[in-house]
């Protein structure tokens, strides 16, 4: 099965929308008038592959219209298509864990009683609605070599301790997400200040140690696999993961203090054209074999506790317990879409990144 790629100008649907990369896989079956599940996602289509591959081996009779885009541009086309009596996808799939919940609240998601609901996570499913379907931490990234005689630091206040007695020789060395551009690195600050009452000792730290930001983990790590960085903080670990499988002199700790993880939410909207098959999609999304999937080909760590072994919730919390803290799926991930909130968070976090 080949896929078919093109562009869709979503714009000839809604003048507001914008662009969607677009991939047809047709079914497996061959069947020229096969249903289409259509997905909107904001991971990457070749990490998405796998998945699909799986759903369409279980479901020769269906193509799947997969619709990349940004976290903010899935949530205002369900939106703008629901709001204009229209249909929209079928499943939805993001890493923006608030704004998945706020279409879940505010209506414009359906309730999914599947097999797995009941035994899902507490804190993964919020009213059967809108479930997290990965468990990816948040890590410290360093550069090995640049730590042969000494360990990195593997706490926060290690973290600040390093910082000032190693002063000009780390300056402009460590890297993180510029909170204003990127929606994981905002939630993971929201976390830290909710987690650590000393956190802006941490960002005090990181400003008068020259941290450079960025809005994408790639920019930081690859910086970090060259050297130009000795640290990468609160960087998305199954990024961080599949960069090291590929760079040896990445190294991936996992703060000891406490770790926050973070999840990507999966929901069927309330205006699906095929809510069916967007429910059978989550389903299988949710399923043992759709979570090994997620675990081994997609490298992305699994939140079911069916499955076990390497990178999934099962093991790490076997081995971590309370040091991991998930992000609940619940409606205090709204808190900061409040603007005067939000702009609060932001304007402190600038203000003591300015501190030397």
């Amino acid at each position: 099965m080949k896929p078919i790629a093109f562009a869709l100008l979503a714009a000839l649907v809604l003048p507001t929308a914008a662009w969607a990369e677009t991939t047809l896989f047709a079914p497996v079956s061959g069947r020229s008038d096969a249903p289409v599940l259509t997905v909107y996602s904001s991971l990457d289509e070749p990490l998405a592959k796998p998945m699909i591959a799986g759903f369409q081996a279980a479901n020769p009779d269906v193509a799947v219209r997969y619709e990349e885009m940004l976290t903010g541009e899935i949530f205002d086309r369900i939106v703008q298509e629901t709001d204009h009596g229209g249909k929209t996808a079928d499943f939805a799939f993001s890493s923006a864990m608030d704004l998945q919940v706020k279409l879940a609240n505010d209506g414009y998601a359906q309730r999914s009683d599947l097999p797995m609901s009941t035994a899902w996570p507490v804190w993964a499913n919020w009213r059967n609605t809108a479930y997290a379907l990965t468990f990816e931490p948040a890590v410290f990234v360093y550069h090995k070599p640049s730590f042969k005689t000494s360990p990195p630091p593997s706490t926060r206040a290690e973290l600040v301790d390093f910082l000032q007695r190693r002063g000009d020789a780390v300056y402009g060395r460590i890297g993180t997400y510029d909170i204003e551009r990127s929606g994981v690195g905002f939630l993971f600050m929201s976390r830290d200040q909710e987690q650590f009452g000393d956190i802006w000792s941490v960002i005090r730290a990181m400003g008068a140690g020259g941290v450079k930001l960025y809005s994408t983990s790639q920019a930081i790590l690859e910086r970090v696999a060259d050297g130009r960085f000795l640290l990468g903080y609160n960087i998305l670990g199954s990024y961080a993961a599949d960069w090291a499988s590929r760079h040896p002199d990445v190294g991936i700790l996992l703060p000891k203090d406490y770790t926050v993880v973070m999840s990507r939410i999966g929901l069927v909207p309330q205006a699906a054209a095929a809510p069916d098959l967007g429910k059978r999609y989550l389903q299988f999304f949710m399923s043992k074999e759709g979570q090994t999937i997620m675990a081994r080909e997609l490298q992305i760590p699994a939140v079911s506790p069916e499955v076990a072994g390497d990178n999934t919730a099962t093991t790490m919390r076997e081995m971590l317990g309370g040091q991991l803290k998930p992000v609940p799926v619940s409606l205090g991930l709204m808190v900061y879409l409040d603007q005067v909130k939000r702009a609060r968070l932001i304007s402190r976090w600038n203000d003591e990144l300015r501190l030397r």
